[in-house]
């Protein structure tokens, strides 16, 4: 699959003749009669893909839907369509972050190359996105006695120091401290407060001690 591509437009013949174009290139499309449509199936950001905006349209318009998107935190870049170009409409919703801005009649050529490249930085800016997501489901999955040696390994304490601290005995937070390393998937420790530096835990452990 190359992509998802989501073509919000009130036209139903304009959102048949861009399906077919976009199926024929290889992406799966879904299409939506409104922006309230797409709010009611609101789309996953988790797979590569972007939606194709009208401007104008009955209800919400697509600039009011890029609002609202941006507000429930959708990462799917938008590429905006419109018949009637304007101008300080263009720069909002580019300064808001759209991708793209296509004047209706679209050509296919410069339809896909669009699609392409919005999809494109989609995938980049989900990689680190993804990555920090699955760190936090492996801090999810640590018990809090393990969380506890985490914030005690990743601020350089000993073995002996944090058992003291804990009131454990020091073999006891060594079988922690191997759980903790499976559990976040890592191989050392600069791998721990590596990803303890990213998830903006670390200052907050070193707190726990000032």
């Amino acid at each position: 699959m190359q992509g998802f591509v989501h073509i919000v437009d009130d036209d139903a013949s304009f959102r048949t003749a861009m399906e077919r174009r976009l199926r024929l290139a290889g992406y799966t499309v879904a299409t939506y009669a409104s922006a309230e449509h797409l709010l009611d199936r609101l789309p996953s950001d988790n797979v590569p893909g972007c939606i194709l905006l009208d401007v104008r349209m009955p209800g919400l318009g697509g600039p009011e839907l890029q609002q609202r998107l941006s507000k429930l935190d959708r990462a799917l870049p938008i590429i905006f369509l419109t018949g009637h170009p304007d101008i300080p409409t263009t720069v909002l919703a580019i300064k808001a972050g759209a991708d793209d801005f296509l004047t209706k009649p679209v050509t296919s050529d410069d339809l896909l190359k669009a699609v392409a490249r919005a999809i494109a930085h989609h995938e980049v800016s989900r990689g680190p996105k993804s990555k920090l997501d699955m760190v936090r489901a492996h801090m999810a999955a640590l018990t809090p006695r393990e969380r506890q040696v985490f914030d005690c390994v990743v601020r350089g304490d000993t073995n002996k120091r944090v058992a003291h601290s804990l009131g454990c005995k020091e073999r006891t937070i060594k079988a922690h401290r191997h759980r903790v390393m499976e559990k976040m998937q890592v191989q050392s420790l600069a791998e721990l407060v590596s990803l303890a530096e990213r998830m903006g835990v670390l200052a907050s452990a070193s707190g726990q001690t000032a």
